[in-house]
């Protein structure tokens, strides 16, 4: 069995304002990243003390899956209208080696 497919993504705004309008470019995008069969979690946070910050963490069944994420429409739209409200971007690819997660069933 594969483990999934993660990575984590860490987006630093410009500003205030931009952060503001990049949050509502991903709300309008979580809406079809929610129909996403191979999409198992995409969650955004904002780490404390870090107001301009967002960090993205992504996990797919598998890599196939995250190569449909990225072709997907509405994903496409976020990818181009996002550069105007970031200063920075940071992307890890992540290789699971133990944990527990949705599509991990549970056994010995």
């Amino acid at each position: 069995m594969t483990s999934g497919y993660a990575l984590v993504v860490r987006f630093t705004t410009r500003d205030a304002d931009a952060a503001k309008q990049f949050d509502a470019l991903v709300a309008r995008t979580l809406e079809g990243i929610r129909q996403e069969a191979g999409t198992l979690v995409y969650v955004i946070h904002t780490p404390v003390d870090e107001p301009l910050v967002r960090v993205f963490y992504e996990l797919y069944a598998d890599e196939a899956s995250f190569q449909a994420h990225e072709t997907q429409p509405h994903v496409r739209q976020m990818l181009e209208e996002r550069e105007q409200y970031l200063a920075d971007t940071q992307v890890t690819f992540l290789n699971e080696t133990a944990g527990k997660h949705p599509h991990t069933p549970e056994g010995p």
